[in-house]
């Protein structure tokens, strides 16, 4: 069993910063050469007014013209260098990080209720990509280097040292204070995002809903109002970033004159020369630049560094898969142990005792009243939710022993709401695989009956069909899933209300896709209201409140329902309360009110089924 090196919070930080040691140690020799060049300019000021105007040489002063020219030129392109590794270094952070972050967005719906639209860690990558590749790192690079031009102000004279050192100790105490004041509303400005971008995206998805109801106006009021409370936030944070930046601005600029104040009072006590004065001032201000330069960019640092936690805890919650052994394809039966269902952000289970076994060429039909867990059931069965205890096994391995890609080759899954995905026809239902299978397409959609449906639209297989498939109808959605559900001809095959919104002629086809799972010794599970789907089954299962009923079957359960309807029924009729009632849409069945098409393909498939 292998396992990413990004497990757990401390390897997820050694993972990411020790291929980056190198580049780190690049940084921080050039950080040094720059801070020492950046003593060119004092140091040519103080040359041009204690040598050149004194001697009056002009070839001393294109000689130091030309010399400090060249450590310019030679610095400009080291901080041009610096500048693209750390744009690298933000690159390689998202490389390093991306795929485990988009597999967390998809798997953390699963496992919680997530807060907001549900892209906050990836917002939280983007900010520190952004911050590692932008100018904020350089300011912590240059903070080390601060005690050098201390050290040589201390040279020029006591006092002027002493006042350098002054304005350092008052502008770090004004990078503690931004620290402390806007950790708090970054925090606040961060999550009234979350809360925004959430209510625009469920009045996005749900555009036609609103515009057909007429609560647009509504939606938009309450989008201001969250919207308002984010500008609030966001505004208060960046009213303490940029008030305390201009303060620090003007302390920076107050230090610098005030050090030519001290300068020139040593020059007129002649404690020092003329050009100390001019030197310590730009001396003073190199000092301070890192210190201001990490104020200036104190904002988007906490939210890098919170961004950064964020990611750290999520991906804590959420380590990588691990590679688990190949296992051969399941062949024979499909084991349910005992189920107890906690739905994602529940406190109690929805499904408890639930339990059966079905042989290959089986198919089961789940009734039961809304609400009585049959979706839950099925999510559990295909693996995209984890049980709280119990087990479903294929062919006696756990679906927890499979590795997730390979476990999907083996199963088709219609969902409830059939959600496709922005591209071409032929690639939803290949489940994009690369390089695709035509023949295996074809088959998917014939066994679905959605052949000639798509060779209907004018590009066929390649027609695009848009974010959600929003280009097609909702039975059209649901035949083409019912077709991805059915590529490569999956073993289980398990279908939700897989009939919900079809036509008599779309009906005939998931009937006869369920008799063709049959026939060719898979195993199929239909979650069904309606009874055009239960004439193919084979067995039965009935839920009622989250638990098992009945199992076992069709007829036999078909019969035990009846009986207890008719038993309710009379109890009722003596004044007894009824007891059946969530039961009777199986009365549909007795009395033969279906369309002939669906009769006849249910006819035909227990003709052909290898199971009679």
């Amino acid at each position: 069993m292998l396992r990413n090196p990004l497990y757990g919070p401390p390897s997820l930080a050694i993972a990411v910063v020790s291929p980056l040691k190198q580049s780190l140690v690049a940084i921080a020799l050039i950080s040094g050469v720059v801070n020492v060049l950046a003593l060119t300019s004092p140091l040519f000021m103080l040359q041009v007014y204690d040598r050149v105007l004194s001697s009056g040489s002009v070839p001393t002063l294109v000689g130091l013209s030309v010399l400090a020219a060249g450590l310019y030129l030679f610095q400009a392109a080291l901080d041009i260098l610096r500048a693209r590794v750390l744009l690298r270094i933000g690159e390689h952070f998202d490389n390093t990080l991306s795929g485990r972050v988009h597999d967390a967005v998809v798997r953390l719906p699963l496992l919680t209720r997530m807060p907001g639209d549900g892209l906050q860690p990836l917002r939280d990558l983007d900010s520190v990509r952004s911050f590692l590749s932008g100018a904020g790192p350089t300011a912590f690079f240059d903070l080390p280097w601060i005690p050098l031009y201390l050290g040589i102000c201390f040279l020029f004279h006591l006092w002027i040292g002493v006042t350098a050192l002054a304005g350092a100790v008052l502008l770090v105490l004004l990078t503690i204070l931004a620290n402390g004041l806007s950790q708090k509303w970054v925090s606040e400005t961060i999550a009234q995002n979350m809360v925004r971008n959430a209510l625009l995206e469920g009045s996005r998805r749900n555009a036609e809903v609103v515009a057909a109801m007429g609560f647009s106006g509504r939606m938009a009021s309450r989008w201001r109002a969250a919207n308002q409370a984010y500008l609030g936030a966001n505004r208060k944070a960046g009213d303490v970033a940029g008030g305390l930046g201009g303060l620090s601005k003007a302390m920076r600029i107050m230090l610098q004159s005030g050090i030519l104040a001290v300068g020139a009072w040593l020059v007129i006590e002649q404690k020092a020369t003329g050009g100390v004065i001019i030197a310590s001032s730009v001396m003073m201000g190199r000092a301070l630049a890192p210190v201001d330069l990490a104020i200036a960019n104190w904002k988007s640092f906490l939210m890098a560094r919170q961004g950064w936690s964020r990611i750290r805890e999520l991906l804590s919650k959420l380590p990588d898969r691990p590679r688990m052994m190949t296992l051969p394809a399941p062949q024979q039966e499909l084991r349910v142990e005992n189920l107890a269902i906690l739905p994602p952000g529940a406190r109690k289970p929805t499904v408890t005792q639930v339990g059966f076994t079905l042989q290959k060429g089986s198919a089961l039909g789940v009734i039961g009243p809304s609400g009585s867990g049959k979706s839950t059931l099925s999510r559990v069965l295909v693996g995209a939710w984890s049980p709280a205890s119990g087990k479903v096994r294929l062919d006696g391995a756990s679906l927890d022993q499979w590795d997730r890609e390979e476990l999907g080759r083996h199963i088709g899954y219609l969902p409830q709401g059939v959600e496709l995905f922005d591209g071409t026809i032929a690639e939803n239902i290949a489940r994009f695989e690369a390089g695709i299978d035509s023949e295996a397409v074809v088959a998917a959609a014939k066994a679905a009956g959605a052949h000639e449906l798509i060779l209907k639209f004018d590009n066929g297989y390649e027609t695009r069909i848009g974010e959600g498939g929003l280009a097609l109808s909702a039975g059209q959605r649901q035949r083409i899933g019912l077709a991805r559900a059915l590529f490569r001809d999956p073993f289980l095959v398990v279908l939700d209300e897989p009939n919900a919104n079809l036509d008599a002629e779309g009906e005939v086809a998931v009937v006869q896709a369920i008799a063709g799972v049959r026939r060719r010794g898979g195993i199929a599970v239909v979650v069904t209201h309606r009874p055009s789907a239960l004439g193919v089954v084979d067995q039965v299962l009935l839920m009622e409140n989250g638990r098992q009923k009945a199992f076992g079957p069709r007829d036999e359960v078909f019969a035990r329902v009846l009986q207890v309807q008719s038993t309710s029924a009379l109890s009722s009729a003596k004044g007894f309360p009824a007891t059946g009632h969530a039961l009777k849409p199986l009365r549909v069945r007795a009395t033969g009110c279906k369309p002939p098409e669906v009769a006849e393909a249910e006819r035909e498939a227990e003709e052909n089924d290898v199971c009679h």
